[in-house]
């Protein structure tokens, strides 16, 4: 159907890896693992820090929601990924592409505060230990968490709708393997620089703004911790913040990549590296970073294996 000189289109072709037929098979199952291993990694995350009591801490509240979160981020595009490397029709309605583009943008943001409310959490407790109790207590965790969210909602619905009001022209092949903003941008006709604008608002807003309060954070806690008198004291309470270091500097190095750099600079190829990493990868890698790297999850998973162990070679003392 067209109007005017616009068409207006009802679905787009998610092209992906659709230049390399032969990799089909392969990358489904790379794809494939890459997802059990998201969504076992993150869900074994949750299991051990609810069964462990002493892992009922604000820390701890917050890895489970980063551990949810990343299991609804990876089941927004990988499900539809594998689908289309099986399949010749890669077809995505407009209605689906702009709800996929919706909850990716959604859940990255959330994303971005969580860690940056993780991030405020190491800071009170590492700074201010003795006052920890009261300025984390229940109903300020909760809250943050349910902030971190909320958030950005409203603000997202009216990004999405600025995006997919735009006229759509000649072809409807998204040269991605899911609606990301920059290959949907280059479909659309006419003027798009106000969306432009409003785009790099909303990516400063869910972006920059946590990434400065993270920096700001991690200033006053590796201040508190060159203070300490113990060389072994800094070195524990440096280890309690690693793994956090380690999955802001994964996670925010591929987006602000991805969304920062200029629009002359974007290349499908590249485009499509860059949001594998942040959408399949990083996801992939936070359980396991969050595992290794962490003595007491470490710990609360080996006594739960052992005492599901012991149940099942003692069936008979637990009837």
């Amino acid at each position: 159907m067209t109007t005017g000189n616009h068409t207006s289109v009802s679905h787009f072709i998610l092209l992906g890896f659709a230049d390399h037929p032969e990799l089909s098979w392969g990358l489904f199952v790379v794809f494939l693992s890459c997802y059990l291993i998201a969504l076992t990694g993150n869900l074994l995350i949750i299991f051990v820090t609810l069964a462990e009591a002493a892992l009922h801490t604000p820390m701890y509240f917050f890895l489970r929601n980063l551990s949810f979160l990343e299991i609804c981020y990876t089941s927004v595009t990988l499900p539809k990924i594998l689908a289309n490397l099986l399949s010749e029709d890669r077809t995505i309605s407009f209605l689906g592409c702009a709800t996929q583009m919706f909850f990716l943008l959604f859940l990255g943001g959330t994303e971005c505060y969580l860690l940056a409310v993780m991030a405020y959490d190491r800071y009170i407790a590492i700074c201010h230990p003795l006052r920890y109790p009261v300025l984390m207590n229940r109903r300020v965790y909760i809250g943050l968490a349910a902030a971190s969210w909320l958030a950005n909602l409203l603000v997202l619905m009216g990004h999405i709708a600025a995006i997919f009001t735009l006229p759509f022209c000649g072809s409807n092949e998204i040269n991605h393997f899911f609606c990301d903003v920059p290959p949907v941008m280059k479909l659309a006709c006419g003027d798009t620089h106000r969306t432009e604008i409003t785009i790099l608002l909303v990516v400063l807003f869910f972006v920059l703004l946590p990434f400065t309060l993270i920096l700001a954070s991690y200033v006053l806690i590796i201040s508190t911790i060159l203070k300490m008198p113990s060389a072994e004291g800094r070195k524990k309470t440096f280890s309690t913040c690693s793994s956090h270091l380690l999955v802001v500097s994964l996670f925010y190095g591929t987006a602000c990549t991805m969304y920062l750099k200029p629009k002359s600079s974007h290349s499908p190829n590249s485009d499509k590296l860059i949001a594998l990493l942040y959408s399949v990868v990083t996801p992939m890698l936070n359980p396991i970073i969050y595992s290794l790297r962490n003595k007491e999850v470490t710990g609360a998973l080996r006594r739960l294996t052992e005492k599901i162990q012991f149940r099942c070679t003692n069936p008979i003392g637990f009837q």
